[in-house]
């Protein structure tokens, strides 16, 4: 369904390229707010949602980013596209790009940000705007780009945000900061809510000095009009040009604002708890970057603050507005949109990020959140499809239905027989753990054979095995020989290994297992509890808990 006025109540999130997806869905002038926070390849894992447990970067997901790294026949192609298409200025500062650059990672790079920018500022309404979070490393070319497509006129700011406290970096001075450029659609009507950011405490004990008996501080200001531009009366025997008629002086009085000089001259008492703080500037030193120990960290290597993203979009939206994320990796500019009463449109090109969306908001949001997804099977025959397609993608899908955080890349042999992983609490509350395989070929009996030597080798109370094909009787039999696991929760018992195909969990028949007793579980609970030793622990992100 095209996102436009028919789809005002509804929030999406999209599967694939979102030049693709921009082009086919969102119709002109539909969206209020943008923000992008683009990959760049001068950090090969940029939006790289998990790591291997050595450190290395998942190989998997680095490919669904390729064409933007490097110059290809993709990147001719498309680079042929935006010369077709595109407005004459931009062409031809992409022909000088080209020319200047040449046929490198830079200039594929600038390629692939040039056209969706063009198809961006096409879905932005006129009231509008659009941030683009970068690096230092293409703020110059990106600034140019958007220049050219925006306009230069509609240039509104260059946030620096640090995102750092401090870095260590040889033979040069620690880079800690991020470049976030605002352009508005148009010059004078886009939006704007004017925001504060408390004052400095330097500020705060050189100018309120003084304080009242109950503690209240307070700065006396000047009531004494300019150049004598103001209502001339008596006031206590004090004759001036004042800043305040005499009625506002006299409540003033009454309500206990006005300071006297030893000369008898009334100031007015500005009090620090009455001012909204200090108008928001260009540098952002406030919002500090997420921990290790942060509770909304998601093992995401540059996983944005909420507050980063509650702030632009409180300060370029409204309550209602609808706010894009066409890169929107693990989902905060979604999750702050929705925390903050706006519609949403999310876009990746990784069902590993849509999965990871998903829980993100049914952990934080309850499961009755409504929101459709696109692009993902919604049958047997498309989940075939996509597994021709790409392994990995069905894969990360396929344990969104569980669900389950995938663990490390998916290379052979990286995961030593576990693609996923979800936890639950029982036994007076102690982290107990499912370790999942998804299968999208033929299986027999040696899958579940090999599935029960896991289950053991990580210590998990239960293994679940998900196949696009049907099971064979001896996997049956073989399954339900390996007997169960009791839970002394609920007092019942519960298969200790399980075997789920695509169309059982499509028609929403899922895994059998303890309703977690704390909605709250996080990853770090799961380390506490001393499950850190195995290797998906230690990649760090969102636990999945079970369905109550």
């Amino acid at each position: 369904m095209p996102v436009g006025d028919e789809g005002v109540g509804m929030n999406y999130l999209y599967y694939g390229d979102n030049l693709e997806i921009l082009q086919k869905y969102i119709v002109d002038h539909t969206v209020d707010l943008i923000y992008i926070d683009p990959p760049f390849n001068s950090s090969r894992d940029y939006n790289i949602l998990f790591r291997e447990a050595d450190g290395a970067a998942s190989d998997a997901q680095i490919t669904a980013f390729e064409d933007c790294w490097h110059w290809t026949a993709a990147a001719e192609a498309t680079f042929r596209q935006l010369v077709d298409t595109a407005p004459p200025a931009l062409v031809e500062m992409m022909r000088n790009f080209r020319s200047f650059i040449g046929e490198n990672d830079i200039m594929a790079y600038l390629t692939m940000m040039a056209i969706r920018l063009v198809e961006l500022r096409r879905v932005l309404k006129d009231t509008g705007s659009c941030y683009l979070h970068c690096d230092p490393t293409a703020s110059h070319y990106l600034r140019i780009l958007l220049d050219i497509i925006f306009g230069k006129r509609n240039f509104q700011n260059e946030l620096i945000w640090k995102r750092t406290s401090a870095h260590s970096d040889a033979r040069r001075a620690g880079r800690v900061h991020d470049v976030i450029f605002l352009y508005s659609k148009s010059e004078r009507t886009w939006t704007w809510n004017k925001l504060y950011t408390p004052y400095e405490k330097d500020y705060v004990e050189s100018h309120y000095r003084k304080a009242d008996p109950d503690g209240r501080l307070w700065y006396d200001d000047n009531l004494i009009a300019p150049r004598g531009a103001g209502p001339v009366y008596d006031w206590k025997g004090v004759t001036r040009a004042w800043r305040v008629t005499r009625e506002n002086m006299e409540r003033l009085e009454r309500e206990g604002k006005l300071y006297y000089t030893e000369k008898g001259v009334p100031r007015y008492k500005r009090y620090l708890d009455e001012m909204p703080g200090l108008p928001l500037q260009d540098v952002w030193t406030d919002i500090f970057p997420i921990n290790s120990q942060a509770k909304e960290r998601l093992g995401y290597p540059t996983q944005k603050p909420l507050a980063l993203l509650e702030r632009i979009i409180r300060a370029s939206s409204n309550p209602g507005d609808v706010v894009l994320d066409a890169f929107c990796g693990c989902g905060t500019t979604i999750d702050a949109a929705q925390k903050l009463g706006r519609r949403w449109i999310g876009i990746d090109i990784t069902h590993l990020a849509i999965a990871l969306i998903k829980n993100r908001l049914r952990d934080r949001y309850g499961p009755n959140l409504e929101y459709e997804v696109i692009g993902e099977p919604r049958d047997v025959p498309s989940a075939r499809q996509l597994a021709q397609q790409d392994r990995y993608q069905f894969q990360w899908w396929a344990l969104s239905l569980v669900p389950a955080r995938p663990v490390g890349d998916q290379k052979k042999g990286a995961d030593q027989g576990i693609d996923g992983v979800l936890y639950f609490l029982d036994d007076k509350g102690q982290v107990k753990k499912i370790v999942i395989q998804v299968k999208s070929g033929k299986v027999s009996v040696k899958d579940i054979r090999e599935l029960a030597h896991v289950v053991e080798r990580y210590k998990a109370q239960i293994g679940a095995l998900l196949t696009l094909e049907e099971p064979t009787k001896p996997m049956i039999t073989e399954a339900l020989g390996q007997g169960v696991y009791h839970s002394p929760t609920w007092k019942r018992d519960y298969p200790r290994l399980q075997i789920r195909t695509i169309a059982q969990l499509l028609s929403g028949y899922g895994l059998d297992y303890p309703p977690s007793l704390n909605p709250g579980l996080t990853f770090k609970k799961a380390e506490k509890d001393n499950f850190s030793e195995s290797q998906e622990a230690k990649q760090g992100g969102l636990l999945i808990n079970p369905e109550s």
